[in-house]
């Protein structure tokens, strides 16, 4: 392990705090629980999770290309996390029948939730060196999925001490992924500031919408953010899909009785075990084999997983497709955002983190709906795994077109 600094320990510490709301709230906790509150179906969360990803992305440039402004992107952040903690918080106060307002608490929790992450991600330039993006952000992955196990661990303790049908468990469960959540991110706020950034002008706002609007209309001249952009939007969208998709598909393939919570819990744990080493291991190796070349490793990886998902029979080939997700999910996530970071012009780094998030958000509601088309179309869910391969083919073939490392937008749009 390489030695961390101050800055870079709070900045880790974030993802540690965070990854608490994707493992309960976005995978686990909130589904069961929104199924017994409506008394119906749980996959109707997947409308909900489409609307929030759409304002995520709409929102993501804008507010990225303000916040670049000295002194904004701290307050950006602010702003969203207390909105995720806040929401994730009340949701437990939703009363019994009153499922729209749990589903708007729910919207909001997640807005924040996404929304902070834009101005956490864009963070990384100002918590360390272009040479240890890659090692700094593989470790924000791998330390956030294995602490996620803990509130996790004791709100699931919570559940099943008060019984998995009453709903009263699963509400602290909502207060204590808030509690941690919000505990972790103090000392980000305390200790990481933003060094890159734009000096502040009159009319910052209608500035920042024209700097937009050039950003946007001059994309593609900056070829390596443009390239790298489009190969990732194809690769992270089956990434997206397979992570929000394994446990349904694996349920629809197996049927029947096979498939219970203790399976699905099984494969949440060794998704989050198996992904803690090996994002830390695609860090360290990034240095070898550099940072694209272990994306390609870990696209390659995902090839395989989806190959031998179509084959599976029993329960156990579950286990080994999470040991197979979870080798390279965290490392493929962590060293796309590491690399971006080191090719952007770091005072702009907000508003193409903007972009980045939109891609990433687009991305994760089309793979999904892939999958559930050629279900639908076939009748047969073990076919949709093999739709999503030709994505990370493309994704392959365009990160193959990505210059080198070495080139990077040192000059924004002319003002």
């Amino acid at each position: 392990m390489e030695k961390l600094t101050k800055t870079e320990k709070s900045w880790i510490l974030y993802d540690c705090g965070n990854s608490a709301y994707s493992m309960a709230i976005t995978t686990a906790l909130l589904p069961i629980y929104f199924g017994m509150f409506k008394s119906g179906d749980s996959m109707d969360l997947g409308y909900f999770n489409s609307l929030a990803s759409i304002l995520v992305a709409i929102l993501s440039p804008i507010l990225g290309t303000i916040a670049d402004y000295k002194d904004k992107k701290k307050r950006f952040f602010i702003f969203f996390f207390l909105m995720g903690i806040i929401f994730t918080s009340a949701l437990a106060i939703v009363p019994q029948g009153q499922w729209k307002i749990l589903i708007f608490f729910y919207i909001l929790s997640a807005l924040g939730f996404a929304g902070a992450n834009i101005f956490y991600d864009s963070f990384l330039v100002d918590t360390t060196e272009d040479d240890r993006m890659d090692y700094v952000s593989s470790s924000g992955f791998a330390f956030g999925y294995i602490a996620s196990i803990i509130p996790f661990g004791i709100s699931l303790g919570v559940v099943y001490f008060i019984g998995m049908d009453q709903l009263l468990g699963y509400k602290l469960g909502f207060v204590i992924t808030a509690l941690w959540w919000g505990l972790l991110t103090i000392p980000l706020i305390r200790n990481v500031h933003q060094k890159h950034y734009i000096n502040p002008e009159p009319h910052y706002v209608t500035k920042s919408f024209v700097r937009l609007g050039k950003t946007f209309k001059n994309i593609r001249k900056h070829k390596t953010v443009f390239t790298f952009l489009l190969a990732y939007f194809l690769y992270i969208d089956g990434v997206g899909a397979i992570i929000k998709m394994a446990v349904p598909y694996s349920q629809s393939v197996l049927g029947g009785n096979s498939f219970d919570m203790f399976v699905l819990l099984g494969i949440l744990l060794i998704i989050q075990i198996i992904a803690f080493p090996c994002a830390l291991i695609y860090g360290r190796l990034a240095k070898k084999f550099t940072a694209k070349g272990m994306i390609f490793f870990g696209i390659f990886t995902y090839i395989i997983a989806c190959i031998f998902a179509y084959s599976i029979d029993e329960i156990k080939d579950i286990f080994v497709l999470g040991a197979m997700i979870g080798s390279a999910q965290g490392g493929v996530q962590a060293l796309s955002r590491s690399y971006y970071a080191k090719i952007i012009p770091k005072q702009n780094s907000n508003e193409f983190f903007g972009f980045y998030n939109v891609f990433g958000k687009f991305a994760a509601i089309i793979g999904p709906f892939i999958m559930a088309f050629i279900a639908d179309i076939t009748g047969q869910a073990r076919y949709s795994i093999l739709g999503i391969i030709p994505l990370f083919v493309l994704g392959f073939l365009v990160l193959l077109m990505v210059p080198k490392d070495t080139e990077k937008v040192s000059v924004y749009v002319e003002r």
